[in-house]
């Protein structure tokens, strides 16, 4: 249970179900795999694919069985292996991609055909040379026959955010007829901004008159930095199920990052009342396994995982944190499996950090000793990014020895004459950077 004070919380007895609860559909093993540098074997898909078991995910999206010969083994491998959550393969409207999907996901526990087309004008006649009509029939077509292997099946309107609304829709009601569980509607390239994204929503699930026999799904990209912020004004929309990965990879700029989308609904509560199934403290660890796999580190800035998501070098935070972490954190690192709060030694640390740290490593300093240590250390950071604890434990072994070197006036005496040169807080402890 998080202290008192922090924005969120474990809910209660008995509070679960005042919640909705939200279908968290992971596709880092097939869109995210998709982008340049994020390839991985049939091997390294199992190791992630296990490790999103453990995460919590209810839906993993294995890959594009028709793709390749390694794809469709890829998801076979995952539905034989992990028996837990749905394990679904993406197909085109196509007989043939139909079949090999329904064939790779044979193996497993729960199965999950996603199928989809794009609906938009632009796609349909530039990429597809499709007409409007040929499009709708294919859909009806790739539904009822995915209908053959599995009772899970989603269908997806690619580009449906572009679409005209009024064919949109035909389609939409056309597919759940069909026998569709679970409606997905893209913004495949990122274009739209929350406000639409939530209009968009609420006019389909008005307009669709069998709307209420589905799922309605987000899936958002990134390409204007607003896939996260779509994905939870969809879920506001009514969007029950939201579509995310790991560390936001995926095609072009990525995806919507699962562990802010989750993060955002537990700090903000208030706003995003909904539930999940994920194991909050596994996030870092499932980040981690996917640097590791695909070599693509994560942005040190990255919200929840990225290194600098829980780490502090200006003075003015780290007092703060010392004192209340709830200052400058509006959660706890434990709680996505970050160890710890990290205070960072550099050029903008104050006193307070500098102190605690050397407590730490064994030194308890005088004030007089912690403002030698803290000068010291200050010039050394002007000339490197960082100081290390073995630097910092060598400028305390430094200002010790001046202090033991002949000639020098005892430590009570000189800190009684840095005590009356210096009020008991100077603006530098206080001020931006440097304070205590």
């Amino acid at each position: 249970m998080a202290p008192v004070g922090y924005n969120w919380r474990i809910p209660g007895p008995g509070e679960e179900g005042t919640m909705d609860r939200l279908t968290v559909f992971d596709t880092t093993l097939r869109d995210g795999e998709q982008a340049p540098g994020f390839s991985l074997t049939i091997d390294e898909k199992l190791r992630m694919a296990r490790q999103l078991d453990e995460l919590g995910v209810d839906i993993i999206e294995a890959g594009f069985p028709i793709a390749s010969d390694a794809d469709a083994e890829a998801v076979r491998a995952v539905a034989k292996a992990v028996r837990r959550p749905v394990i679904a393969g993406l197909a085109r409207c196509a007989r043939i991609d139909i079949e090999r999907a329904g064939d790779a996901l044979k193996p497993a526990a729960r199965s999950r055909i996603h199928t989809f087309i794009a609906t938009s004008d632009l796609h349909l006649e530039r990429k597809l040379r499709m007409t409007r009509e040929a499009c709708l029939d294919a859909a009806i077509d790739a539904v009822k026959l995915a209908r053959r292997y599995t009772d899970d099946v989603q269908f997806s309107a690619e580009d449906a955010t572009r679409s005209d609304m009024e064919f949109l829709c035909r389609v939409v009601d056309a597919v759940i007829k069909a026998g569709a569980t679970t409606i997905n509607l893209p913004d495949t390239v990122g274009y739209s901004t929350p406000d639409e994204i939530g209009a968009f929503f609420t006019e389909i699930r008005m307009r669709v008159g069998r709307a209420d026999r589905v799922i309605f799904s987000t899936h958002c990209h990134d390409d204007l930095g607003l896939a996260v912020a779509n994905s939870l004004t969809a879920l506001q929309a009514g969007a029950r199920q939201v579509e995310c990965t790991i560390n936001g990879i995926g095609e072009r700029a990525g995806n919507a990052s699962l562990e802010e989308v989750i993060m955002t609904t537990r700090v903000r509560r208030d706003r995003l009342p909904y539930e999940t199934g994920i194991r909050t403290e596994a996030l870092y660890a499932t980040s981690q396994l996917l640097v590791s796999l695909t070599g693509e580190p994560v942005q040190a800035n990255k919200a929840i995982v990225g290194r600098n998501a829980f780490a502090h070098e200006a003075g003015i935070h780290q007092d703060g944190i010392l004192k209340d972490r709830r200052t400058y954190e509006i959660m706890r690192p434990e709680e996505v499996g970050v160890p710890q709060t990290t205070l960072v030694l550099g050029k903008h640390s104050g006193r307070h950090a500098v102190a605690r740290r050397c407590e730490e490593l064994g030194s308890t300093l005088s004030r007089f000793e912690v403002d030698r240590v803290y000068r010291k250390m200050i010039a050394l950071a002007d000339r490197q990014k960082h100081i290390s604890d073995a630097e910092l434990a060598a400028i305390v072994e430094e200002v010790r020895a001046e202090e033991a070197a002949p000639g020098r006036a005892p430590q009570a005496v000189a800190t009684a004459a840095f005590l009356a040169a210096e009020p008991a807080h100077t603006p530098g402890e206080r001020g931006y950077g440097h304070g205590v």
